[in-house]
């Protein structure tokens, strides 16, 4: 779920977005049906008693206010998925905060997610706006990657249960609603073709493992945690099914890193990289004491 500078070079956003090789488009959402589209797949993703589903008077308001509802679409029509954000003022200056990315479940592991972010940050680039920010939950990995490895966003800030304890939606179980808050420098000059191709690899030499009881079904440790300039912590790779098959033990992965990063954070480290390690089926955040 959901979801932030040098001069921004000229990036003009346009409603023909062309076709990528597999016939999606991208465009900015411009019909009452589109909008209900928008509606109806947060339903599909977040169930039917979601609480924070938003409704299509306010994406096709935040459209005419300066937000960003945009949506990718196969060739027949299709809504295969859609960005929401609204733009105002944060901390005192212009920004905009990116509420949603949704992508249906059959149009996963496609890049949707990603030329969604891109196609928010050129229709945000002409206004200019400098940042973009947003949330996603810690423990997911498929979000942590797109979000600090593929867009180059930074995790700025941990926060317990964002929106409340319960949201209504089976898709968070009963873990409450912890979130980063990320900051994309959109007015920065990256080449998007290094960041894509940062490597997601553990780095051996990143620090001590914070080995998460969880993966053992154990009560979450409490004793003290490590203290070394950098310190990874350990994501189960796929929380979602986690929580399907095995709740108690996806609640032990939150109580512990949520420590974990409360922790961390609140003595100054920063959330420096995220990586993982395919043939071991891990996944960790780095976090360091330095700017480094």
């Amino acid at each position: 779920m959901p979801d932030r500078r040098s001069t921004a070079p000229t990036i003009v956003p346009r409603d023909d977005h062309p076709s990528d090789l597999d016939g999606i488009v991208l465009r900015r959402i411009d019909s009452a049906s589109e909008y209900q589209q928008c509606v109806e797949l947060q339903h599909e993703i977040w169930g039917e008693s979601f609480s924070g589903v938003v409704p299509a008077v306010i994406l096709s308001l935040a459209q005419r206010l300066g937000g960003v509802v945009a949506g990718a679409f196969d060739a027949d029509g299709r809504l295969l998925g859609f960005v929401f954000g609204m733009t105002g003022l944060i901390d005192g200056r212009l920004g905009h905060w990116s509420d949603l990315l949704a992508v249906r479940h059959t149009a996963r592991d496609r890049g949707i997610g990603h030329r969604l972010k891109h196609f928010q940050r050129e229709s945000l680039a002409t206004l200019g706006i400098h940042t973009i920010h947003w949330t996603f939950d810690p423990l997911v990995a498929r979000n942590a990657h797109l979000n600090l490895v593929k867009l180059g966003a930074t995790a700025s800030e941990y926060v317990i249960d964002f929106y409340g304890e319960e949201t209504g939606s089976s898709l968070h179980g009963s873990l409450g609603t912890d979130r980063f808050i990320v900051r994309w420098d959109i007015a920065a000059e990256t080449d998007r073709r290094v960041i894509a191709a940062r490597p997601a690899q553990v780095d051996p030499d990143a620090g001590p493992i914070i080995v998460n009881p969880a993966r053992g079904h154990a009560r979450p440790e409490l004793g003290d945690l490590p203290i070394a300039p950098r310190v990874r912590i350990e994501i189960p790779p796929d929380i979602n099914t986690l929580i399907e098959r095995d709740p108690d033990a996806a609640l032990a992965w939150r109580t512990t890193t949520r420590r974990a990063f409360t922790w961390y954070l609140g003595r100054g480290y920063h959330v420096a990289a995220f990586s993982a390690a395919p043939s071991m089926g891990r996944c960790f955040y780095t976090v360091s004491a330095s700017e480094a």
